[in-house]
């Protein structure tokens, strides 16, 4: 692993150290806000907007400007709103800073085409999950400490800390250096992104994938909270298993070739749904935490799907496109899990697993189709 990958590796590991301190309770939070579930799926899918917005223009914003300012814009604005969470003494204030927070995925398009430009004699899929790995290796110590400090002082309390922590996680990023220069080959025999018809199905599978794969996540905290009468620090502790298991995956599955990482993924998040929904006890929804790192593993290797896809000068605004794609389903999934759990909250997992079964069903007739011979093959590709 060279230097610049090193520093988003460990600049990614102290932001997920921080942010793991709060995200499993941030629909708690909303709760004790007076939000009931409807309005936190919504106010989720506000995220999920401020995420969609800014995808694609931050993409293009990468390959024109270069993908390490857009990265810092990112981190600094993070910071800023983690401080806007934390300090915030209303409710409106608290989902303002949760929007901005939001806003701070723009960083995903840039930040995955800087990781591939970096990654030196790695493959882009090997890249993208070791990296999105030190993210979670740190994810795994903030949900314990989250919760033993939220049981001891409060959720306010720890949304300071965290935005401590990720002050020191800017630091580290502002130190990486821009990426070498790819030259890519002539773009006369290349075609738009837009108008590439195998990276649009691969957009269009990669919505209908995320949405069934996220539904079951957002409520899930205030389902264990609510109906299996955890505390917080129990809480806590069943985020930390979900982070040890995408760190885990990342490790053992991210050699694989992607396509087959990517349907592997499926059944994970099925699992976790299944557990969460008829499991009897603590064990059983860590168990089921663990296996929702099939969600992290999908997001890092639908990227690597798209490289051999795209010309290389497009890498940004192709990524940027993916990430809106996932945005919207970000949008769209917290709202029907917030209308589900307000008819009967163990239907969130039982649709959830309706939908991950189809999902696998078209992801299995179409993957082929797009594994078939590259339309570029980008100055790629030794897996170490």
């Amino acid at each position: 692993m060279n230097r610049n990958l090193a520093l988003v590796a460990a600049s990614l590991f102290i932001w997920g150290a921080g942010e793991g301190l709060f995200v499993y309770f941030q629909t708690i939070y909303l709760q004790q806000w007076g939000a009931d579930p409807l309005l936190i799926g919504s106010i989720l899918g506000g995220m999920g907007v401020a995420m969609a917005v800014v995808q694609i223009p931050a993409g293009y914003l990468a390959d024109k400007m270069g993908s390490r300012p857009i990265m810092w814009a990112s981190w600094l604005l993070g910071t800023a709103a983690a401080w806007v969470m934390a300090l915030a003494n209303t409710l409106p204030l608290f989902i303002a800073g949760m929007l901005a927070y939001g806003l701070t995925s723009f960083v995903l398009a840039p930040m995955n085409s800087y990781i591939t430009a970096v990654r030196g004699r790695w493959s882009a899929g090997r890249a993208l999950t070791l990296v999105s790995a030190a993210y979670n290796l740190g994810a795994v110590i903030g949900p314990t400490i989250g919760g033993i400090f939220a049981k001891q002082f409060g959720l306010k309390t720890v949304y300071t800390i965290a935005a401590g922590v990720l002050v020191f996680s800017t630091a580290v990023i502002l130190f990486a250096k821009k990426p070498p220069v790819e030259i890519h080959a002539e773009k006369t025999t290349s075609e738009p992104v837009f108008r590439n018809s195998r990276f649009m199905v691969l957009a269009g599978l990669t919505f209908i994938t995320m949405f069934a794969l996220y539904l079951p996540q957002p409520l899930t905290p205030n389902f264990l909270q609510n109906e299996r009468q955890l505390n917080l620090q129990q809480i806590g502790l069943v985020g930390t298993f979900g982070s040890l298991g995408t760190v885990f995956t990342m490790f053992l599955l991210g050699h694989l070739n992607a396509p087959l990482a990517f349907l592997i993924g499926q059944p994970l998040v099925a699992l976790f749904a299944l557990l969460i929904w008829r499991g009897t006890g603590l064990p059983f929804y860590a168990i089921g935490y663990f296996f929702v790192s099939g969600y992290r593993l999908c997001r890092s290797m639908v990227l690597a799907l798209a490289r051999p896809l795209i010309h290389p000068s497009e890498t940004g605004l192709a990524f940027g496109t993916l990430e809106t794609a996932n945005a919207v389903a970000v949008i769209l999934a917290p709202i029907l899990a917030g209308i589900l759990y307000q008819r009967w909250p163990v239907l969130v997992y039982i649709v959830s697993l309706g939908l991950i079964g189809l999902t696998m069903v078209a992801n299995i007739g179409f993957l082929p189709v797009l594994s078939r011979t590259p339309k570029y093959m980008p100055h790629e590709e030794k897996i170490i």
